[in-house]
């Protein structure tokens, strides 16, 4: 928990030090300029960016990247969450709905509490805007709530396939 709280911390400090403006006035943020960050609660494979909103305290848009493979396990969030994919390929898989392939230009609307996961199949960079602060709850398969730690730790357990030549 003190690890996925001083996560959150970081991603509040961030987002102070890249909008000191107003966040209603008109703004460009470049990617050139953008810095990405990793956070203890998400997989080391996921960077994230705040554009706009400090996502600690509520509606924010997000840039994430996540590697090729990457893949964020079954978790869900108190807030709505809308994917826009602006790169790659994917799959948004959710609990009471299936698994849907994604691409460039794809949308993904995530309503909150409702649990899912993503795995990016080739490195991707999408929009996550939320309607709310962020924050994120693991769970199991049979929907117990998880530690960060045991989500991540089970996804690096998982046996990795060789391609095929």
């Amino acid at each position: 928990m003190k690890k996925v709280f001083l996560g959150l911390i970081g991603i509040a400090v961030f987002t102070v030090c890249v909008y000191g403006q107003d966040a209603n006035s008109p703004h460009v943020v470049k990617m050139a300029t953008t810095k990405f960050m990793t956070l203890p609660m998400l997989p080391a494979c996921l960077q994230l960016a705040a554009q706009e909103g400090d996502p600690m305290k509520e509606a924010a848009s997000l840039l994430l990247k996540m590697s090729a493979g990457c893949s964020v396990p079954w978790h869900w969030h108190t807030a709505n969450e809308r994917l826009y994919i602006v790169s790659g390929k994917g799959k948004a898989e959710m609990k009471d709905h299936g698994a849907e392939a994604v691409g460039a230009g794809d949308y993904v609307y995530l309503a909150g509490k409702g649990v899912h996961q993503f795995t990016c199949s080739t490195a991707c960079v999408f929009f996550n805007v939320t309607d709310g602060a962020f924050d994120i709850h693991y769970v199991k398969p049979d929907g117990s709530e998880i530690t960060p730690e045991e989500a991540l730790k089970a996804k690096k357990a998982a046996p990795v396939k060789a391609k095929a030549k």
